[in-house]
Parts: structure tokens; sequence; C-alpha cells
């Protein structure tokens, strides 16, 4: 075969890799997300209080916030393709904890289960995108990241169609998923394992590993203005996708079918903003993409509170369109701050995400117990006037120059 065939054959092996496992993210993520979306079932079965249901929200986010930092930072060195397979077993095992349930704690374990397969996932699945990715870093981790909105926008139906006729019970349908998943990413740790051992190449030792005083400053100032970033935009989205159901319910008196669906609009159009979140910061710049879709979401989640339901699906449109356009923008902005360092800013920035949403998830629930969920959800609309901070991110030429 010649030179050109076998590159143009590679090229196609390695497309359908980062297809693959953007599928195992789907799946994945469905299969997270459907625990928070079947809250109102929990509640009801069980007679669990918000501050309760907050605590399994904590349990599920803490774990993967907690280990996906310590994996990526472990993987960088030592790349473990085994481990890909190995989280969709505890979801697996998550999966059927949860259809057995029986109370709190049953519930609870069964979250971290979850979490940890979770936390497996994303660091290193993210790494298998950036082997993949070739040139086009920004497409890749979009496609990749495409595939977890898609499993979260699907989570909500799942909740209404299978969990809510079915029960508890119906989660042992999610098993046949988390079969599927093993499947998935036991082919593409194959591939995976070809590309990082063979050639073992040295990591580079990247700015933040320099001992200079100035970089050191302009790192840590740059990761907390996207800390802050991510915090408004996600503990904004815990307040929907754990919440919202609830005061939908409540304020216009319709079922959680009807309220799952502007949940769905939400993570949908998420799908498509994450998709052309990539592709658009390469065009006009990470920083610009990074403000735009933080900031730009704030006129419609202060709308929406106040709109009827027909308007409330539009505006959950508007919202997952722009909100989630920027998540893969902001990780590969800091992969390129920090060359060599794709599994421990994938793990950080994954972690943080979950672990936000999750003690958002108790502190909201407790201060719902206290004050109603109308306040609260009144309240979190505000979250995304918190994207001003994006206009103090460098510009992406200063940033690159950073990283020599």
């Amino acid at each position: 075969m010649s030179q050109p065939q076998t590159v143009g054959t590679a090229r196609q092996t390695a497309n359908f890799m980062l297809l693959r496992v953007s599928m195992a993210h789907l799946l994945n993520d469905a299969m997270q997300n459907i625990v928070p979306a079947a809250f109102p079932i929990f509640q009801q079965t069980m007679q669990l209080s918000y501050t309760q249901i907050g605590w399994v929200a904590f349990t599920l986010n803490l774990t993967a916030s907690v280990l996906q930092p310590l994996i990526g930072y472990y993987t960088d060195r030592k790349p473990m393709p085994a481990l890909l397979p190995l989280g969709m077993v505890f979801t697996l095992l998550g999966m059927i904890g949860l259809a057995l349930s029986s109370g709190l704690w049953m519930l609870i374990i069964s979250a971290a289960l979850i979490g940890i397969g979770s936390s497996v996932l994303h660091p290193e699945s993210s790494r298998v995108a950036h082997l993949a990715a070739g040139s086009s870093k920004g497409l890749a981790q979009s496609i990749f990241q495409v595939g977890g909105n898609t499993g979260q926008a699907l989570a909500p139906l799942m909740a209404a169609y299978i969990i809510a006729p079915k029960g508890q019970l119906g989660f042992l349908w999610f098993t046949i998923l988390a079969l599927i998943g093993i499947l998935i990413q036991r082919y593409v740790s194959r591939w995976y394992r070809e590309q990082v051992y063979p050639r073992n190449e040295p990591v580079h030792r990247s700015s933040w590993e320099s001992g200079t005083a100035k970089p050191r400053l302009f790192l840590f100032f740059v990761l907390g203005t996207l800390i802050l970033l991510l915090f408004s935009k996600f503990v904004y989205l815990a307040s929907m996708t754990g919440y919202y159901s609830f005061y939908y319910m409540e304020r216009y008196q319709l079922p959680l079918e009807r309220a799952q669906m502007s949940l769905f609009a939400l993570q949908f159009s998420g799908m498509a903003g994450t998709l052309l979140g990539g592709p658009l910061a390469d065009r006009f710049g990470r920083k610009k993409m990074i403000w735009f879709s933080i900031l730009g979401t704030a006129p419609f989640s202060l709308w929406l509170p106040y709109a009827g339901p027909a308007a409330s699906f539009v505006l959950c449109l508007a919202i997952g369109a722009i909100l989630m356009s920027s998540f893969s923008v902001i990780i590969v902005y800091a992969q390129e701050m920090l060359p060599g360092k794709v599994g421990t800013i994938a793990g950080l920035f994954f972690g943080l995400s979950f672990g936000m949403a999750g003690l958002g998830s108790v502190v909201l629930g407790w201060l719902m117990d206290l004050t109603g969920v109308a306040f609260v959800i009144q309240l979190c609309a505000y979250l995304p006037l918190l994207g001003i901070f994006a206009f103090l991110l460098p510009k992406d030429s200063k940033l690159m120059g950073h990283s020599k």
C-alpha cells in the first residue's frame, strides 16, 4: 500500500474512533442524566425532601468531580486504555442499583457508582478524541462533547416515557445501554493502546511546570476566570435539569411529561450549540465564543421564569443552543494554555463541572425547602450575567504566546 493510501486509511480509522468515543459519551451521559430527570419519581415513591434529592445529585457529581482530575493527571503519565470499558461496568452496576433501591442510602450508593463510571470515561475518552483529532482539535472536541449533549437531551424523554410509566424497575432497561457501551469502549481501547504504547513519545513540559513567576500567575488568573464561568454555567444547568420540572408543574399545573419536553428542548438545542461551538471558535476566536456563550444566555434565562408553557419551550431552545456552545471551547482553550496536559485539563474541567453541579444541587435543594421552588428558579436566572467576566480572559494570541 502506498504512503498516501496508508495515511488515508489511518485518518479514516481515527475518524471512526472519534465517532465511537462520541457514541460512548452519549450512552454515559444519558445514563448519568436519567438520575436527576427521575427525581420527581424518587420523591413520590420514597417521600424524599428536596434536600435529600440534592444529596443524591451531590453524590453523583462529587464522585466524578473528585476522581476525574486525579485520573486525568495519572493517565497523562501512564495511559490506561483498559479503563474505558471498566468505567462502563461501574455505570452498569449503578443502573441495577437504581432499579432495586428501596431507600435513600441505596440511591446514594447507586449514584456513586454511576459517578465513578463517568469519572473514568471523560478524561480518557477526551484523550482519545485528542489523539483522533489531527489538526482539528476544536472540531474533534465538539464532536466528542455533542455525544454527551445528545445523551443529556435524551435523558428527560427517557424519564418521561420509560421511567415514569414503569417506575424504578424501568432503570433495568438502561443496563442494555451500559452493555453496548462496554462493547464500544473495549473496541476503542484496542485502538487507543496501539496509539500510545508503540510510540511512547515524551511529554513536553508545559508553562505550568516552567517554574517562572509570571506564567504561573498568568495561568492561575486564566484558570480562575474559567472556573468562575463554569460555575455560572453548571449551577444554572443544575437548577434547570434538577428542579425546573418542579417549578413548571407548580406554576402551570401541568404533568411531568410536559415539563420534560422543555428540558428536552434545552438539551436538544444544546447538541447543535456544542457542535457549532468548536468550528465557530476556530473562526472567530475562542475568547469571543466563550463570553458570547455565557453572557448571551442571560436575556433568555431572565425571561424564562415568567414565560408561559409554549414560550418556555422556545426559550429553552435558545438557552441550550447558546449556553452549551462554550464547554468544548473552554477545554481546548485551557489545553492550548497547558500543552501536554490533555487528560489533566479534561479531568479537571469535567470534574469541576460535575462538582459544581452537585454542590449546587444540594444548596439549591436546601434553599428550596426554606423559600420555595419559584424563588430559587428566579434567582438562578441571574447566573449567566457572570459571563461578563469572560472579557477579562486574554486574547487567543496572547494565550498561545504564554504557552510557548
